[in-house]
């Protein structure tokens, strides 16, 4: 085995190991699980920004006569939707981390049980205390942002922390709360009724010590860090927020779009690997923007600018493949894909070609998403293009999913752009391809 060979297995092993751990594998489940609700909420922003999205003459006075009488109820939509995120994201991930545990490691554990507890743990989180006169108070506060009573901060998108930006701190409560559920049942700290007690009763019995042992650790937790001026929230929510501003910035972003097709040119899903941890910020960002920010990263910039045809933006290659290359082999694999890559599917691609461990398509797999991004990065963060609000469904047609994403019509005519200069970047190595594999096939048919 030569050295690249052994430098392909290694990195395969240790790639593949870390795709393949439990904690990965409950966050994959959890970044499917909101899916559904991000597209639900979409469905009712886009209702309430109509006039926005279709700038014609009367469209803004028929749309108040008629949608907009609603858009008060739209918003409700919107908030149980997107304004619970994190409920829905961290409790997916306790639900599916305390399965896997069960599964694998055989133990007692109840994933409903599971699931309860971190929603008790994640609201002892909620709430921000300060500690005043030798004793934990409530925050009082009233602004024009938001309205603290008896220590929850709501505002127009309901209460805050249970929102997009409570994720991470959602994950974490999560996991704390799997471990010492897992820890508690394996060190046979609860309570065992008789087989004559019906299973309802005795899985609510069963998690009675293990939901103690949760409920005194966070509380604890957050006692200390508010007793030191901050809360469990605030805490956890520094490094989420460092993560979010490196990868919302121009050169984080590109370091996240190489390293998920480096992973995939060894043959691992690294769009669902990465794009995983990505949905926290991107949701959370994408909120915000909703409320007034501008952030790049935000929602699901990835199939939409970036990912044109599926990872390596390889929309326009789909479309040479089938129009002009000479290969047979490169025009039936084409013909294979043109159709799944207008839905930003390409595995056909990826494993036909090959993408995978060939050396001569490196370059523009990892370079065409590179030019895309960028040009997709510079229009929206210059304003030239609409921000990100919407969160479109991965698999929307290139073009169509920008103008979703982005609810313009600007959005739709960048897609196409990225898609375009994506293929630029393709087109000189592609046909070098093309022409190397068809005087092998001519080789061939001589023999």
């Amino acid at each position: 085995m030569n050295n690249s060979d052994a430098f392909k297995e290694k990195m395969t092993n240790i790639v593949g190991k870390f795709a393949g751990s439990r904690f990965v594998r409950a966050i994959m489940e959890a970044g499917y699980s909101v899916i559904a609700f991000s597209i639900i909420g979409a469905i009712f922003l886009i209702l309430t920004v109509l006039p926005q999205a279709f700038p014609i003459p009367g469209f803004a006075s028929l749309y108040a006569e008629t949608l907009g009488r609603f858009t008060n109820l739209f918003q409700v939509v919107y908030n149980s939707t997107m304004g619970i995120l994190a409920l829905i994201f961290a409790g997916t991930f306790t639900y599916s981390y305390t399965k896997i545990y069960q599964e694998e490691e055989h133990l007692n554990l109840n994933p409903l049980n599971g699931l309860l507890m971190f929603l008790m743990a994640m609201f002892i989180t909620v709430p921000q205390l300060v500690w005043k006169n030798g004793s934990v108070q409530f925050v009082q506060s009233l602004s024009k942002s938001n309205i603290i009573g008896g220590g929850y901060a709501v505002s127009s998108s309901g209460v805050t922390r249970i929102a997009a930006v409570g994720i991470f701190t959602g994950l974490v409560v999560g996991w704390l709360t799997v471990q010492i559920y897992r820890f508690t049942i394996k060190h046979n700290w609860s309570i065992k009724m008789p087989a004559a007690v019906p299973a309802g009763v005795a899985n609510s019995f069963s998690s009675l010590i293990p939901g103690f042992c949760v409920a005194f650790v966070i509380a604890g937790l957050n006692l200390i860090f508010v007793i030191a001026g901050t809360d469990m929230f605030k805490i956890l929510y520094i490094p989420f927020s460092f993560i979010s501003n490196i990868a919302d910035t121009w050169w984080g972003f590109l370091i996240i779009i190489f390293l998920i097709h480096f992973l995939w040119w060894f043959g691992i899903h690294g769009a669902t690997i990465i794009g995983s941890f990505l949905t926290p910020i991107g949701l959370a960002n994408m909120a915000a923007n909703v409320q007034g920010a501008n952030h790049f990263l935000a929602g699901d910039p990835m199939n939409a600018f970036v990912y044109v045809g599926g990872s390596g933006a390889t929309l326009g290659l789909a479309i040479w493949l089938v129009a002009r290359s000479k290969s047979v082999q490169l025009r039936e694999i084409g013909k294979a894909e043109i159709v799944p890559a207008i839905f930003n599917i390409n595995e056909p691609l990826i494993f036909g070609l090959p993408i995978v461990y060939n050396v001569q398509l490196f370059i523009p797999f990892v370079f065409a998403p590179l030019v895309s991004g960028t040009v997709g990065y510079f229009a929206i963060s210059s304003h030239l293009v609409h921000k990100i609000i919407v969160q479109q469904p991965w698999p929307t047609p290139v073009g169509l999913g920008g103008f979703i994403a982005t609810a313009s019509w600007k959005g739709a005519v960048l897609a196409v752009i990225c898609a375009a200069v994506a293929f630029v970047v393709w087109y000189p190595f592609i046909r070098h391809y093309d022409r190397t594999l068809l005087k092998k096939e001519q080789a061939a048919a001589k023999e």
